[in-house]
């Protein structure tokens, strides 16, 4: 009966063939935590592949719990950034389920980049991280507290899905 059963689970995993990026016409969507030290809160990600090794895309965020020395209204706790990635996965020749990629992002609050990697455990589910960071704030003005929210190295983490 063992043997049966490390037969049936060897041969279920073997006929998962997920790709973790396809290149052109490649799309995923991405929802997971936001962490950084001011706030918590949600990130929502959507990225279309424009070739074999290039995506373009939007990220939004939205600060749920703030630190409680600031008093942030919505527009503070919300920023809205176009992206762009080098999908490295394929380069590396890591693992095909497996997708590395650096980027440059626009923000509504600032100009930065971001690091993240996505590992797919079948053709529409995996998971991801991504660290986000500052290149140059629109604003040095420490009374605002838009300068510490989405200005700041951040840590996402959650669920991706290739649509």
């Amino acid at each position: 009966m063992k043997n049966i059963l490390l037969i049936l689970a060897l041969v279920s995993v073997s006929l998962l063939n997920a790709q973790a990026f396809t290149g052109k016409g490649d799309q995923k969507f991405q929802v997971g935590a936001n962490i950084q030290d001011e706030a918590t809160g949600i990130n929502v990600t959507y990225d279309y592949g424009l070739g074999e090794n290039i995506s373009v895309g939007i990220s939004s965020s939205y600060a749920l719990g703030i630190d409680d020395r600031l008093d942030a209204d919505f527009g503070d706790r919300f920023d809205l950034r176009g992206r762009f990635s080098a999908n490295l996965g394929n380069v590396l020749n890591i693992d095909d389920n497996f997708d590395l990629y650096p980027g440059l992002n626009i923000s509504l609050k600032n100009f930065g980049g971001h690091l993240g990697a996505r590992y797919f455990f079948s053709e529409g589910f995996g998971v991801f991280t991504e660290a986000t960071f500052p290149l140059a704030k629109y604003s040095n003005d420490k009374s605002d507290v838009g300068y510490y929210i989405h200005n700041q190295f951040a840590l996402n983490i959650g669920a991706v899905f290739n649509l």
